[in-house]
This record gives structure tokens, C-alpha cells and sequence, in this order.
């Protein structure tokens, strides 16, 4: 008898002990399901519908977004200040230096005029909503734009510009170098044959809000274009965005 109810006692801990392993996994799936779903719902929260804004921004559909083209809090170490915007073209991120080591990231869709130039300048103007004046050559390459030539596009969700646009300067010199939203969202992560630096419109709005007047930029070039640095070379005409 003393044996049986050994063995008895012996079974009843063993499954005893099977069954805290066994809630302890629970658990365990349970709080990575609940980190989860925290992740994907604040995701959700920085691409969802904005009324507000004078022309209201649709929601994002985040699902047919590359994950690592959403906005994030990253390591990053570096010895630029914190507030510096770091415009990582080859690699199509863009960074603002938070300090300790962190940056937050945006993804970014880089134009022909994005690779035209690299090097440092400063935010020398931010607006909300900017009106959009196509380059010349733009215009005599596509006829239908030559309504705005002289007058621009008004502000809208049609706006090449989208919802704000910084620009970057280098002492009073506009360097013609934009930071903006888009009406094209899929072309986040891509390089474009027109255009600057793009990112989604949530993106800029939050940038925009977490960055002021005369911001150091740093730029980082694409070594496949092969140009010289900015210091190097005078900056071009002045003219609107």
C-alpha cells in the first residue's frame, strides 16, 4: 500500500506540474497576443482617417504597406543633435534623431530632384497644405501641367505636395530641396522618376509637428548618382516648390 500511494503521489505532482506549464504558456501566449494587438491597433491609430485637416485624409491601408515603411521608434546612434532630420536616400528612411541612441523613422519615396544634391542645410520654411509649382521642365515635358505654370496648383489631396511640405535651406538659399506628403502613397519605399522627397501624409503631419524652423538637415547620398557634394557646388535658381 505504501508503495501504490507513493506512486500515487508521485503521478499527482507530475501532472500537477504538467498543468502549471501548461497555464504558464497560456499565459504567456495571452500576453504576447494582447502586446500584439496593442502594436497593430496603435498602428492603426497613426495611418487612420484624418477629418480635421482642412482637406480630410483617408485612412491608410496599412495591410499593403511593408511593415518597416511604417512609422517607428528605432536604434540609432549617431553624433548628430537631437531634432536633426537625416534623409537616408539609398536606403529610402528618414530620421529624426530623438536622442539616447533613438531616432523615429519614416519610410520615403526619393524623386529625381531627392538625389539632385547632398550635404547639410536647415528647415528654412514649413507649410501646411503648400500650393505646387511644377518645375519648367516638367511642364514641357507634360503640356496638361501648363495651367499652373505661373499660378501653381491650389492645395487638395490632388497636390503632388500633399498635407506639408518643409524646405530646406542652406544659409538663405532655397536649395529647391523638399520634404512633403503625396498623393501617391504606394510610391513610399520606391524610387520616381519625378519628385522629391515623399513621404505618407500622416507621416509629414506628424514630422511636421515634431520639427521647427531652421532644423538641421543632413543629407546622405545615393552612391550610385555619383555627385558631388553640395558644399562643392553652388545651389541652383531660386524658384517655388
Amino acid at each position: 500500500m505504501t508503495r501504490a500511494l507513493q506512486r500515487g503521489r508521485c503521478a499527482g505532482v507530475f501532472f500537477l506540474g504538467l498543468l502549471l506549464l501548461a497555464g504558464c504558456a497560456s499565459e504567456r501566449r495571452a500576453a504576447y497576443s494582447d502586446t500584439e494587438s496593442a502594436q497593430k491597433r496603435a498602428t492603426l491609430s497613426m495611418y487612420a482617417a484624418q477629418p480635421y485637416e482642412p482637406y480630410p485624409i483617408p485612412a491608410l491601408d496599412v495591410t499593403k504597406i511593408d511593415p518597416a515603411l511604417l512609422r517607428q521608434i528605432v536604434d540609432y546612434p549617431t553624433a548628430e543633435q537631437t531634432g536633426t532630420i537625416i534623409v537616408d536616400t539609398p536606403n529610402h528612411f528618414l530620421y529624426l534623431v530623438l536622442g539616447e541612441g533613438k531616432a523615429m523613422r519614416y519610410g520615403i519615396g526619393v524623386g529625381r530632384q531627392g538625389f539632385s544634391w547632398s550635404g547639410r542645410a536647415r528647415i528654412g520654411d514649413m507649410q501646411a497644405w503648400p500650393k505646387w509649382f511644377p518645375p519648367a521642365e516638367m511642364i514641357d515635358r507634360q503640356p496638361e501641367l501648363e495651367p499652373y505654370r505661373d499660378n501653381g496648383m491650389e492645395p487638395g489631396l490632388q497636390n503632388p505636395l500633399g498635407a506639408r511640405a518643409l524646405y530646406l535651406y542652406q544659409g538663405n538659399k532655397d536649395t529647391l530641396y523638399r520634404l512633403h506628403g503625396t498623393n501617391e502613397p504606394w510610391s513610399i519605399g520606391k524610387s520616381l522618376s519625378s519628385g522629391c522627397i515623399r513621404l505618407f501624409n500622416q507621416d509629414i503631419i506628424d514630422l511636421h509637428a515634431r520639427v521647427t524652423l531652421d532644423a538641421p538637415v543632413v543629407v546622405i547620398a545615393d552612391p550610385s548618382t555619383h555627385m558631388a557634394p553640395v558644399s562643392e557646388r553652388p545651389p541652383g535658381p531660386q524658384r517655388p516648390a
